[in-house]
Order: C-alpha cells, then structure tokens, then sequence
C-alpha cells in the first residue's frame, strides 16, 4: 500500500512476560478504562526493517530496568548512541527505555543493541498526541479535582512503564483579564502537572493514564487552560477557555461579645443556585494550643443561612478551623471543596488597676528604699573623703619629718665643719672634709 505524502511512525515496545499487563496497550479515544491490545505488525529480535516509503520512523524501545541505553545499528553498519547521533535524530533515554525520533531514515534492516525485553514489537502508527479531558463547568475555587490525559499514538493509549520519566507535563492557567473578574491583574500560573505513578490521586502507576493535579486556590473569574507534553523528542499542546467561579458554600468566623466567656460561631452561607443543600455536608477541625483538636461536623443544614457553634475553649493562645465541605451542583456533579483555614486568638485579659491604698504603700515603699539609698550615699562619700584626707594628712607628715631632719643633719654639718676650721688653723674644709662624715640620718627627737 502506498504511504506517499504521509508521515509515519513506527513505534518499537519491548513486551515483558513477568508484566501482566504488557509493554504497550491502546484503546480508542472514546475510553479510558478498557484496554485491547494493539495489533503488532511483525516480531523482531532486536532487529526490524524500514521501507522506502516512511519519513519519519519513532522507536520507543523497553529496556530492562537499569539498563544502558541502546545502540542503534543503520543499514550500513554504523551505530549511534544516546550520546553521539546526528543533528536529525531526537532521543530520550529513561531507566526503562528509550525515545528515538528518527527523519528520513535510510531503508533497509536496522538492529538494536542493547538489554531490549524479548517478545518486542513494532507498529506503525500516523501521529503521537496527548488526549486531555476537559475541565468540568461550573468549576469552583478550593475544589479537589481528578481530570486525566494520555499520550496517545494513532488515537491508541501509550502504556510503557517509565515512561512518566520520559514525559514532562505542565498545567497552566492564563487571565482572559475580563473586567469585573476576581483575576483580571492575573497573568499565567503553573497550577500542576500531570503523573503516571500511582500516587495522589493517580490509580496505577504505568498504566498509561496520567492524573492531574491543579491547585484551584486561584482567583475566581475566566481563564485558559494549557496543558503540555513535551521531551527532546516531541511537545504537543491542548488548549481550553474555562470559567472558575467562587465557591458555592461560604464559611465566616463570628466573635462573641465577650471572647473570654462566649461561643464562637461559623457563619455558614449556601448558595442554593449552585449546590443542593439537602446534600451538603461539613467537616471542620479545631486546632488549639497544647495540642488541642476537636472535630466539628455539620451532616445536615437546616437553613441556607446558619450559625453553627463552635466547642466552648479556655485555655489562652490561637486557634485555627480548617476542613473541607462535601456537596452535590446543581447539575448532578459531586464536588469536594477545601475552606479556607480560619483564625482567632483567646487573648488573657489584663490585670485590674491597683486601689488607691495600693499605689500609696507602693509610693512609701519606694519613698523609704530612695531615703535609705540617699543615706548609703552620704555616708559612702563621708568615708571616702575623710579617707582622703587621712591619706593627704599622713603624707604631708612624712614630708615635713623629711624637711625637719634634712635641716638638722645640714646644720650639724656646718658646725663639724667650723670646729675643724678651728682645730686645723683655718685649713680649707673643702680640701679635709670627707664627704662620710656628714650625717644625714634623722637625728633622735630625745635631743
């Protein structure tokens, strides 16, 4: 059959036998659920041919975990690998498998080398797209939402374990700044992504089908939402004007009068044009110091408007109420929306303000603690200047006794000298005194 003007892909699998569910499924578009298993077009061992006819040739080879990527062999011998290819080829290599995007490739038989699971196969295929499923309308703020995709080949599923490792998904939401709208200052968000591996809300890993999840604690009004699928290989993109409206159900915190000995209550408000009221139901947790929590549940609300109380709390510090209200839209669709967390403080109320016999038996207190601090005082500085004025005292003493013997011994001095004057008939006493003689000692206060 001729393929001319078309481009193909050929997809190759590595199917593992110990894999109960096999290395690559499909189903139509119409399903999510149900799986049948792709028509192969011929068993390879490692090895496959390409015709003249094909443009474009896609391998997705399955390799045993861990293993090394793979050598692909050209017709004429030469090898490339994950590392070293020409500008023409596109590969992603995963612990599990690869990615191989190959244009024009030359016919002939071609060859992988590597740890490739036995019983592959190929299958040509028309295109790759992602196949996303809508957001549900009216969609609300602080909703938990479970939306799918699947990369699909031919409108067939793509199922390959690893490949969510292989695929990288962004959600985004982008304003269509309308006026009036909660979100008209907004620019684009990344609000999620897109996973394969059997956690959150995700069912089974590897099973081909993706989980979104978006956080939809966004401003309320309209916007765009762009989901991509992209890797070296290819990026594919869907695209869907949608309208985030505010929640249905609103919960306010209503003070007491009197915090310390009132109730605190929640001021709970359904909007009956939205949701069922008969099938709305709340569940809040009060969270407190000292590791308090108390659960607060409302299965049925007798009124649009209701005050719901709060349990009765006494010990000082913050609270916090936070929790999730379960309801049925209009329309029939089940929706689950988280609440805004709430706060308030049980405050310790000040001490009364001291009586008037009070304030004077605290002043006489603090009038005899200054009159005793002004005592210490005085008499510290008594002490310390009398102190001084001993230490001047006896200085000034010692030298007054220094001058009086200094005195004395110069005039014993002299006199020593006038009668050696006398006894030597009037010799110089410069040229017979002797310096050794001269007595500076204090003399005895007895004289």
């Amino acid at each position: 059959m001729k393929l001319t003007g078309a481009k193909f892909y050929a997809i190759l699998f590595g199917i593992c036998s110990m894999l109960p569910y096999g290395g690559y499924t499909a189903t139509n578009t119409d399903s999510f659920s149900d799986y049948v298993p792709a028509p192969y077009a011929m068993e390879l061992k490692n090895r496959f041919r390409i015709d003249h006819e094909v443009e474009q040739v896609t391998l997705i080879v399955q390799r045993n975990y861990g293993s090394s990527p793979v050598v692909v062999v050209q017709p004429d011998g030469s090898k490339w690998y994950s590392s070293r290819h020409p500008g023409s080829v596109k590969w992603v290599d995963g612990i599990t498998g690869d990615i191989i995007a190959i244009a024009n490739p030359t016919p002939g038989p071609w060859q992988l080398l590597g740890d490739v699971l036995p019983g592959s196969k190929i299958e040509k295929v028309s295109k790759i797209n992602i196949d996303v499923e809508p957001l549900p309308q009216p969609l609300y703020q602080g909703e938990r939402l479970k939306i799918v995709a699947r990369l699909t080949a031919d409108d067939l599923t793509m199922r390959m374990p690893g490949l969510d490792f292989m695929i990288e998904w962004t959600s985004k939401f982008t304003s269509e700044h309308q006026p009036g709208d909660d979100n008209f200052a907004t620019g684009t968000i990344i609000v999620g992504a897109y996973k394969d591996n059997g956690e959150d809300l995700d069912e089974r890993p590897d099973d081909g089908i993706f989980t979104g999840s978006t956080n939809l604690e966004q401003p309320a009004g309209h916007y765009k939402l762009s989901v991509t699928a992209r890797n070296n290989i290819f990026e594919r993109e869907y695209n869907m004007p949608f309208l985030l409206s505010r929640q249905p159900i609103n919960v306010k915190m209503i003070a007491p009068d009197d915090p310390l000995t009132g109730t605190w209550h929640l001021a709970i408000s359904v909007n009956e044009a939205e949701v069922l009221l008969s099938q709305t139901h709340l569940q809040f947790e009060l969270v407190g110091p000292a590791g308090l929590q108390i659960p607060v549940v409302l299965m049925d609300i007798p009124t649009p408007e209701y005050m719901l109380p709060l349990p009765t709390v006494s010990e000082f510090g913050s609270y916090r109420v936070k929790g999730t209200v379960a309801s049925t839209a209009i329309r029939g669709r089940e929706i689950l929306l988280n609440i805004p967390e709430m706060f308030f403080n049980l405050i310790e109320p000040p001490a009364p303000p001291p009586s008037e016999e009070e304030l004077a038996e605290k002043a006489a207190k603090i009038a005899l603690v200054e009159e005793q601090k002004a005592k210490d005082d005085a008499i510290f500085w008594i002490a310390t200047v009398n102190g001084v004025l001993l230490f001047i005292g006896i200085i000034g003493f010692i030298i007054w006794r220094k001058k009086q013997a200094l005195s004395k011994a110069l005039a014993a001095a002299e006199t020593r000298l006038k009668e050696q004057e006398l006894k030597s008939g009037g010799a110089s006493s410069e040229d017979n005194l002797d310096l050794d003689d001269i007595d500076l000692m204090i003399p005895d206060d007895k004289g």
